[in-house]
C-alpha cells in the first residue's frame, strides 16, 4: 500500500495554503456535556501542530455522536473546540455551521498558522448518505472551504472504515495525504494483521457476540488463543450448558457459539469463574465470586472472576503478540472493574517482561485504560479506532485508506 503522507505535504509546502483535515473527535461526554476521555483529541495534535507550524490555514472537520443528519446542540463540537484550544495553546474558532456562510467566512479569513473547526459534519444528512451523488455534492462544498490551493489530510482513523463524504469523497477532490495518526495506526495494526509473532493472543470483550463474529472467525484462523470475556462470554457459556440467570445474553447466537466452540476447540478460552451481582447498579448491589454454575437465581454476572484473570494472565505472559478489544466487565463501575484492570495489567506485564507487541484496539478498551488510570506507555499501541481496527485486522477494505492510495 503506497500513499502520500503528511511529510510529503509539508515538503511540498503548506505556508499560506488552506489544508482541510478530517479528524476523529467523537469523544465521550457526561450528562453535563463535559469530555470524559480526551484521548482522540490528544492523538490529533501531532498532525495539527505540524500544519500550524508550517504556516497552513487549517480547517478541521469531525463528527460527534449520531445527530441523525440535523443540527442538535447536544452533539455540538463546542466542547471539542474548547479542549483543542487548550491543548494547542491557541484559539480554535468553531464555525456555527458546516459548509454555510459562517464556515466560509471564517475559512476565508484564516491567516497562516490559524485553525478553524467547523460544526459537526453529521449535522448534514449528506455526510452519511447512501446516495453517491448526495455525498459527492457535500464533499465538493467541503473541498470549497480549502480554496483553489487546498489539500486534504485524512487523520481520523476511527472513521476510515466508512465511505462518508468527509472521509472518502472529499479525498477524490483535493490532493490527499495520510496524517500522522492514520499512518501510525496502519503501520502498527498492519503488523498485527499481516505478520504477528507467535504466540499470538486475541482478547475479546464487549457486549455482543454478533458484533465480533467476523473478528472471531477471521482471527481464530491466525491466533493461537482467543480469550473471551465481557458480556459476550455469557452466550458462549450458555452454549456450554450453563445457566447465566439474568446476565447479558444473545439467544439467537447460542447455536453460532456452539459451532465456534466445536470448530476452534481449545483456541477459544472462556472464563472459569465470574463476579455475580444482585443488580446492575453496583451502588446497592450485593456481589460474590462464583463458579460458572453458581450465579444465584435472579442475579447477573457483571465481570469475570479472579481465577479467570489469573488464567488469562498466564496465557498472556507467554505471548509475543496481543490484540485486545472490549472490556471484561462493566468497568465504568469500580466494583465491576477488576477483571478489565487485571487483564490490562497482564498486557502491560507481557510488554515489559516478555517483549510482547501489545495493541489495545480502541473504543471501550482504550477508554478503560485511561479510566482505570493505567500506564498508557505500558502498551505497544493504543488505537483510536474500535470498528476501524477490527475491520483492518479482519482484512476488510477501509475506504478512507484505499482512496489515499497512489
Amino acid at each position: 500500500m503506497t500513499y502520500k503522507n503528511l511529510q510529503d505535504l509539508l515538503d511540498a509546502g503548506v505556508d499560506g495554503r488552506h489544508v482541510l483535515v478530517r479528524s476523529d473527535f467523537n469523544v465521550p461526554l457526561n450528562d453535563a456535556g463535559e469530555i470524559t476521555d480526551p484521548g482522540r483529541i490528544t492523538a490529533s495534535l501531532p498532525t495539527l501542530k505540524a500544519l500550524i507550524d508550517g504556516g497552513a490555514k487549517v480547517i478541521v472537520t469531525a463528527h460527534l455522536g449520531r445527530p441523525e443528519g440535523e443540527p442538535n446542540e447536544k452533539y455540538s463540537l463546542k466542547p471539542v473546540a474548547e479542549a483543542l484550544s487548550e491543548e494547542l495553546g491557541q484559539y480554535v474558532a468553531l464555525a456555527a455551521d458546516v459548509v454555510g456562510e459562517d464556515a466560509h467566512e471564517r475559512a476565508n479569513g484564516l491567516t497562516e498558522g490559524e485553525i478553524l473547526l467547523v460544526e459537526n459534519v453529521r449535522f448534514d444528512p449528506r455526510e452519511t448518505s447512501k446516495n453517491d451523488a448526495e455525498r459527492e455534492e457535500f464533499a465538493r462544498q467541503l473541498a470549497a472551504l480549502a480554496a483553489d490551493d487546498g489539500a486534504y489530510v485524512s487523520d481520523g482513523f476511527g472513521v476510515v472504515h466508512r465511505a462518508q463524504a468527509s472521509v472518502y469523497d472529499v479525498a477524490k477532490l483535493l490532493p490527499a495525504y495520510a496524517g500522522t495518526l492514520v499512518e501510525k495506526e496502519i503501520e502498527r495494526l498492519g503488523k498485527v494483521a499481516s505478520e504477528p509473532e507467535h504466540p499470538y493472543v486475541v482478547v475479546l470483550g464487549g457486549s455482543k457476540v454478533s458484533d465480533k463474529l467476523g473478528v472471531i472467525e477471521a482471527l481464530a484462523e491466525k491466533a493461537d488463543s482467543l480469550l473471551i470475556g465481557g458480556g459476550m462470554c455469557y452466550t458462549f457459556l450458555v452454549a456450554q450448558g450453563y445457566d447465566v440467570q439474568k446476565s447479558l445474553l444473545q439467544d439467537d447466537m447460542v447455536d453460532t457459539c456452539k459451532d465456534l466452540l466445536e470448530k476452534y476447540g481449545e483456541k477459544i478460552v472462556l472464563p472459569v469463574d465470574l463476579l455475580a451481582a444482585s443488580e446492575f447498579d453496583s451502588s446497592n448491589a450485593e456481589t460474590r465470586v462464583v463458579g460458572l454454575d453458581g450465579i444465584p437465581e435472579g442475579w447477573l454476572s457483571t465481570d469475570i472472576g479472579p481465577e479467570t484473570v489469573k488464567k488469562f494472565a498466564g496465557i498472556l505472559a507467554e505471548s509475543k503478540t496481543v490484540f485486545w478489544n472490549g472490556p471484561m466487565g462493566v468497568f465504568e463501575q469500580e466494583a465491576y472493574a477488576e477483571g478489565t484492570r487485571g487483564v490490562a495489567q497482564a498486557l502491560i506485564d507481557a510488554t515489559k517482561n516478555n517483549g510482547s507487541f501489545t495493541v489495545v484496539g480502541g473504543g471501550d478498551s482504550a477508554a478503560a485504560v485511561r479510566t482505570l488510570g493505567l500506564d498508557e506507555d505500558g502498551f505497544s499501541h493504543i488505537s483510536t479506532g474500535g470498528g476501524a481496527s477490527l475491520e483492518l485486522l479482519e482484512g476488510k477494505d477501509l475506504p478512507g485508506v484505499s482512496v489515499l492510495e497512489s
